[in-house]
């Protein structure tokens, strides 16, 4: 791991400003398959990635994009949610269930399951639109990645 840092500052490109070049930020979930900066045609420095199981907008991810927005200059918002997520593959009140009979508390989050990958983003995209805080609401985009295909479709 240390040999790839070295690698990696071998390459490194010099200081980049802190605003994305793009003005963007993408929400996405954390799966591994997901390139996000390859599946948008991205460079380092093009755009803020907020990464979380499911890609979910938690009070976390609102946190970011306040941040994105009023300090670092994003204005558009991309939503990547994606098919054979592990969260269609899990029972919300069965998590909890276990996670109670194994330590005695619930968790004080939800894991966020779904059933419809669609219908998340739809409720993302809407979410993130209705946040009082957010000053740039009307470039929200949603978007589903095919996992099984690499096509990525707009939610709409």
């Amino acid at each position: 791991m240390l040999y790839e840092a070295r690698l990696h500052s071998a390459r490194f490109g010099g200081p980049r400003p802190v605003t994305p070049a793009k003005h963007l930020a993408i929400v996405a979930c954390m799966d591994s398959r997901i390139d996000v900066f390859d599946l948008f045609g991205l460079a380092i420095g093009d755009a803020h990635v907020i990464r979380n199981a499911g890609g979910l907008i938690t009070d976390d991810a609102l946190r970011s994009l306040v941040l994105s927005q009023r300090v670092l200059g994003t204005r558009d918002v991309i939503l990547v949610h994606h098919t054979d997520c592990g969260l269609q593959k899990i029972s919300e009140d069965a998590l909890q269930a276990e996670l109670q009979a194994e330590t005695g508390a619930r968790p004080p989050y939800e894991f966020g399951a779904f059933d419809d990958v669609d219908a998340a983003v739809r409720r993302a995209v809407k979410r993130v639109r209705s946040h009082e805080f957010l000053p740039q609401r009307d470039h929200v985009r949603g978007f589903v990645y095919e996992v099984e295909t690499g096509i990525l479709r707009e939610v709409r």
